[in-house]
């Protein structure tokens, strides 16, 4: 073996053998114009538990239970928006005086105020979206009314002005809230009343409750389609991919949550009452916000956008609501 062989065996080598680690290709990209056109979807704006009521405060004035701020934040969404439907899942009264707790005196006498807070409501909300189809779908707390009228003034039901047979029931919600004069539509009918938006989803007010935030997965062990609901007045949002027999389908159960009040002026079986029957200030497990949801007619797709409001803030389209 001679000096050079040597010299090779015995010479360390330093590096991999392999081509070393570089950068990728230098690439040009093309100029990209992106259309954006939305204009075979349609839209609806979701309102969810507004809880429209009050309670009497001991210097004689109401205090709403509705939380005004919340609301004014929809009205401002509706009008940016310009939606094709505007629904109001249910609950959008509280009514305590027809339900079947014990009712606070605080709270006596105060459904007047709510019917006038309702029927100005639905026209500014007409006014802002004059061309949206405004659904009102009535839930557990409107139906109070028509069971109190059944089970206490039962030849009073049904009642409607002479000669108007086709008129609503004058002891109705629809009725005293004059939403004829604003093009606003009833689902009566609780719990059974639902609003479909296209094959693949629709909107109710709800009647499941679970704790722990599993109410959606109650809707999904028994939903076919996606469904948004209320009732809860949390903020839910679950889904699930099943097989169908033409592939992959993914059914959503959404809860927007509410646009009450959270920090106990609501009636609830957790609230609290004091000496003088005005409510305590607590804390609720429901979360205020609203919901936007974008589709395409037929058996086309959905979108959803949940519009969370946090201590009085909402963000919305690059811009602050709240401070």
């Amino acid at each position: 073996m001679d000096v050079g062989q040597l010299t090779e065996q015995f010479t360390p080598q330093y590096g991999p053998s392999w081509d070393p680690v570089r950068q990728g290709p230098a690439i040009k990209l093309p100029k990209v114009t992106v259309k954006s056109t939305l204009s075979d979807w349609k839209k609806c704006v979701v309102l969810p538990d507004i809880q429209a009521g009050f309670f009497r405060g001991r210097d004689g004035n109401l205090t709403p239970t509705h939380d005004p701020l919340a609301i004014s934040y929809a009205v401002a969404v509706v009008k940016a928006e310009k939606p094709d439907i505007i629904a109001l899942n249910g609950d959008n009264t509280d009514f305590p005086e027809f339900g079947k707790y014990r009712l606070s005196p605080a709270y006596a006498l105060t459904t007047q105020a709510t019917i006038d807070y309702m029927t100005t409501l639905c026209a500014q909300l007409r006014d802002v979206a004059p061309y949206a189809r405004i659904v009102w779908i009535e839930g557990n707390h409107e139906a109070r009314l028509t069971n109190s009228i059944l089970d206490n003034a039962k030849a009073s039901f049904g009642l409607k002005q002479g000669n108007r047979p086709d008129s609503f029931p004058v002891l109705s919600v629809p009725f005293l809230c004059r939403l004829d004069d604003f093009g606003v539509e009833y689902l009566a009918g609780y719990p059974a009343s639902q609003l479909w938006l296209n094959n693949r989803i629709k909107v109710i007010h709800g009647h499941k409750v679970a704790s722990g935030g599993s109410t959606a997965h109650k809707y999904l062990s028994t939903e076919k389609v996606s469904v948004v609901y209320g009732h809860i007045h949390r903020r839910e949002w679950a889904e699930r991919t099943r097989q169908d027999w033409d592939g992959a389908k993914t059914v959503a159960a959404i809860s927007f949550g509410c646009l009450a009040r959270v920090s106990g002026e609501v009636p609830s079986t957790k609230g609290g009452i004091d000496l003088d029957g005005r409510p305590l200030t607590i804390v609720e497990d429901w979360q205020q916000g609203l919901g936007i949801i974008h589709y395409k007619e037929g058996d086309g797709p959905f979108h959803p956008e949940m519009l969370p409001i946090h201590d009085g803030t909402m963000f919305y389209k690059g811009k602050v609501f709240g401070e």
